[in-house]
């Protein structure tokens, strides 16, 4: 039975995601901060879902995630979808602050864990959740936009170094766009706005291909596409 490790289980994609899991009759090792959702979650399947309370920002994360792998009886793939963003056009700097610390400082200790895990068992299968708001720096979010072109980078840098190193760890960047999660500000409205069921189809979709970069959905991957084409001058006149 293949065994799976998801980080940010306790809501909104990543608990979707655990579900399609399940279903699929994999091994689940589920972790995030709310112990009543994980608890919750385990009784879909108590003799096939370990759990355990972590939190990405915390510096003992590494060790959770570790026992939490031994609990599960080992790990094949690891996805983290855990993060944070906020509108932030008022520049606070505690609200940008508080973005790097889960999006790049927590990213990390978990992605380096996953990644010394797999070397050491010379196979696996890393998948994270980052956003097509990586493409561009956006004027509206500026630490979330930045963090997260730093996660497409860093799971690039990633799988450069697994092969430079001869190790069998295959990487998937899950790039969504909106997605109706509690992550939103209920106050604004989105465009394109997704169903999480839906993202969490597509990405269980792009896990089972091992795609390398997965843009959720067609709307979005055509969406970046022409971003990608824009001069400076015109990306910096645009409201975002």
């Amino acid at each position: 039975m293949k065994k799976v490790i998801i980080v940010g289980a306790t809501s909104g994609i990543g608990r979707e995601v655990a579900k399609m899991l399940l279903e699929d009759g994999w091994q689940l090792g589920v972790a995030g901060r709310r112990e009543e959702e994980l608890n919750v979650l385990k009784t879909l399947a108590p003799e096939r879902i370990s759990t355990e309370v972590l939190d990405v920002t915390a510096a003992d994360a590494p060790q959770s995630l570790l026992r939490l792998i031994r609990q599960t009886g080992g790990m094949d793939l690891f996805l983290l979808t855990s993060g944070i963003g906020f509108h932030n056009v008022e520049l606070q700097p505690d609200i940008e602050i508080k973005t790097v610390g889960t999006n790049v400082e927590g990213f990390v200790r978990m992605v380096t864990t996953a990644f010394h895990f797999f070397s050491e068992q010379n196979s696996g299968h890393i998948a994270v959740v980052s956003s097509v708001a990586g493409t561009k720096g956006m004027g509206g979010a500026p630490s979330y936009s930045a963090s997260k072109r730093f996660q497409n980078t860093y799971i690039e840098a990633l799988s450069q170094l697994s092969r430079m190193r001869k190790l069998p760890i295959r990487f998937t960047d899950i790039r969504p766009g909106f997605v109706a999660t509690s992550l939103l500000d209920k106050n604004r409205r989105y465009p394109m706005l997704m169903d999480v069921e839906y993202v969490a189809r597509r990405i269980v979709r792009a896990l089972k291909k091992r795609k390398r970069i997965a843009i959720i959905d067609w709307r979005y991957a055509l969406t970046v596409f022409f971003w990608r084409l824009l001069p400076g001058w015109v990306w910096e006149r645009i409201k975002m």
